[in-house]
């Protein structure tokens, strides 16, 4: 078997606005830092994201850590960026959790309330992550050999990788071999990462990751030959963990599989 390595990451501030590949993470206990910075929320205070709102992974975020700086780029090529100013703090349904965070102050709101036609606030995450799973779903993983398998139950010669929204993509290991290091631990580059489980699927895998128009039946697909797996979630794709270990990761990186 060939040497297990990091074969991309792919990051963003603003959760459900488009990924981008990025060099290097560094990993704490809440995932990649800097990454789901952000996230939006409704009317209702709930959060949204491209499973409600295709359009906003045309949306494209920067964020710099050390100017506190944000920017947002729309398809019209118009650019919205300032300064981070947090407001107050307010009580957001985060699926089906209750959790605080902080409204950003600034132009972002009001732009992106305009952009997709109904009213949102940006906030920023109260532990500086929006991740879906808490303290066990920081960090995000899946085999290229697994993409390249979907591709062929689709009979297509490529499917993005990033329609998935994982931080990490790894080469090296046959197709859905990462569906066992569920319960087991790795090194990946100067991290250690504890594997809690595996990623069910939605349709906000059936937008293409650039419009956000819905174009490939991706859950039908992942039916075809993914229903029925003993695993922790329906229609499995890629798994969940925690870092246990903090330290960078960068493209090209081993990944060693404890035991």
């Amino acid at each position: 078997m060939s040497a297990i390595t990091v074969r991309a990451l792919s990051t963003t501030p603003v959760k459900g606005t488009r990924l981008q590949t990025v060099d290097r993470v560094l990993l704490d206990s809440a995932g990649a830092r800097g990454d789901r910075r952000f996230y939006l929320i409704d009317g209702r205070d709930r959060m949204v994201n491209a499973k409600q709102l295709g359009e906003l992974t045309a949306l494209v975020a920067k964020y710099s850590e050390d100017e506190a700086r944000l920017q947002i780029a729309f398809p019209d090529d118009r650019v919205v960026e300032g300064p981070i100013r947090l407001g107050e703090t307010v009580s957001t349904s985060f699926y089906s959790d209750r959790t605080v965070a902080t409204l950003v102050d600034g132009p972002w709101s009001g732009a992106l309330s305009d952009y997709v036609g109904q009213p949102l606030r940006l906030v920023q995450a109260a532990d500086g992550r929006a991740v879906d799973r808490g303290a066990d779903g920081g960090v995000t993983l899946i085999s290229s050999a697994s993409l390249q398998r979907l591709a062929e139950v689709a009979d297509r010669d490529f499917i993005d990788p990033r329609r998935f929204r994982m931080l990490i993509e790894v080469q090296g290991l046959d197709a859905h071999a990462e569906d066992g290091w569920v319960g087991r631990s790795a090194r990946v580059g100067e991290a250690r990462i504890r594997f809690h489980g595996h990623v069910g699927r939605c349709l906000i895998t059936s937008r293409d990751p650039d419009t956000g128009q819905i174009d490939i039946p991706t859950l039908d697909i992942l039916g075809c030959y993914r229903r029925d797996l003993a695993t922790t979630e329906p229609l499995p794709f890629g798994i969940y963990g925690a870092v246990i270990e903090p330290g960078a990761v960068r493209v090209g990186d081993p990944v060693l599989i404890d035991g």
